[in-house]
């Protein structure tokens, strides 16, 4: 069995990363795919914030839904029980119920999502979209409504905010300024420095004392709900270590991407995580496996020289084809083993088990057939 047919048929959480345009999303929405062929209730989520995946699933404007299983698996030869659902990450909304979990009664509720503070910055604030997606994912995980799911990350720099997110938010609850803000009215500005009040004014003076209003009754508002957050985090931060949760990082044989992969593969290690899977996007076939491309040039030049020699044009013509074929045909040996020298180099820096390639398209992958196909080169036929 292959390591990615493993991670489908056993994993619960895999989670996708790459830096932008190395096929990730595609990657992702794969393996939801194979998951739910393998008879597994799915969930594929995206924080990309560009719809690809649901134009690719067919969802349209849908933002969370079910794929009928008639649309995934159209021959009805997948297993018994699968189902695929896709979700597109609405963080603003998902900020939203986090308040109304944790609010203590409706009031409070109320008196957070009315903020004007709070409305600007639920979807739009540093790190919220990827502490939301982190939200999104345990909430899965929680509901037990799905065996597998699929979590495709921004761009990989980004995704270490993914990983990031509960500890940033523990070490936001845990700062000074935020505990002096959360103190009641007035009692609060008695105990705070003096360099904290003339922080206030002096902020009051550039962007209006009503906001500086609405930012402090915006953290008073969350006063005894700064636990509930501080457990999720924790719980998240334990789903990511989980002994079924998995790293998949995707790359392509570019120079750019595989330094990319290498980047977020030491990061990763330095949360106590690990690459599990490797997966190379887009790579070149290899016509001409063990050739050696130097004799293919040089059998080029000499077929063109001869046919230089024969007598009539039709001669010589023939004759640079098949020159020019040799030569396309030595080129393309030679890009391939460049690739895939560049990818086991990358293998060995990341530590992954193996490198699962993936050759380059003859067309884009914009349906269910075409998502299949990758599906099936990525796990390998199911047994």
């Amino acid at each position: 069995m292959s390591t990615l047919r493993a991670l489908v048929t056993d994993a619960h959480v895999v989670v996708c990363c790459g830096t932008g345009g190395v096929g990730k999303t595609t990657s992702a929405a794969a393996l939801a795919l194979e998951g739910a062929r393998a008879g597994r209730r799915v969930a594929v989520i995206t924080i990309d914030p560009a719809r690809r995946l649901a134009d690719t699933l067919g969802l349209g404007g849908s933002a969370d839904a079910e794929v009928p299983r008639d649309r995934w698996d159209p021959d009805g030869d997948a297993a018994p029980g699968g189902r695929l659902t896709a979700l597109m990450l609405d963080p603003a909304a998902t900020f939203d119920g986090l308040v109304e979990r944790y609010s203590a009664d409706a009031e409070q509720r109320d008196r957070i999502l009315e903020n004007r503070f709070y409305r600007s910055i639920a979807g739009a604030l540093s790190g919220t979209q990827e502490y939301m997606a982190m939200e999104r994912l345990h909430e899965l995980h929680e509901s037990g409504a799905f065996d597998l799911i699929v979590v495709d990350t921004p761009p990989s720099r980004h995704a270490l905010d993914f990983l990031d997110a509960p500890a940033r938010l523990i070490r936001l609850l845990d700062n000074r300024v935020f505990r002096v803000m959360m103190l009641p009215a007035r009692r609060g500005f008695r105990v705070a420095s003096g360099a904290l009040q003339l922080f206030v004014r002096q902020v009051g003076r550039v962007i209006g004392t009503a906001v500086i209003d609405d930012i402090i009754a915006f953290f008073r508002a969350f006063e005894g709900m700064e636990q509930g957050f501080r457990d999720r985090a924790d719980a998240v931060r334990t789903l990511l270590a989980a002994p079924d949760t998995t790293f998949v990082l995707v790359t392509s044989p570019r120079r750019d991407s595989i330094d990319e992969a290498v980047f977020f593969a030491d990061r990763i290690a330095d949360h106590g995580l690990r690459v599990d899977a490797l997966v190379a996007n887009r790579v070149h076939p290899d016509f001409a496996p063990g050739a050696d491309v130097e004799r293919l040039r040089g059998l080029a030049t000499a077929v063109r020289d001869a046919g230089a020699a024969e007598p009539g044009p039709d001669a010589d013509a023939a004759a640079r084809r098949t020159a020019d074929r040799l030569a396309t045909l030595a080129d393309l040996a030679e890009v391939a083993a460049r690739e895939r020298e560049a990818l086991d180099r990358v293998a060995e820096r990341t530590r992954a088990p193996g490198v699962v390639v993936v050759p380059l398209l003859a067309r884009d992958v914009h349906d269910l057939d075409a998502l299949r196909a990758v599906g099936q080169v990525l796990t390998g036929p199911a047994n």
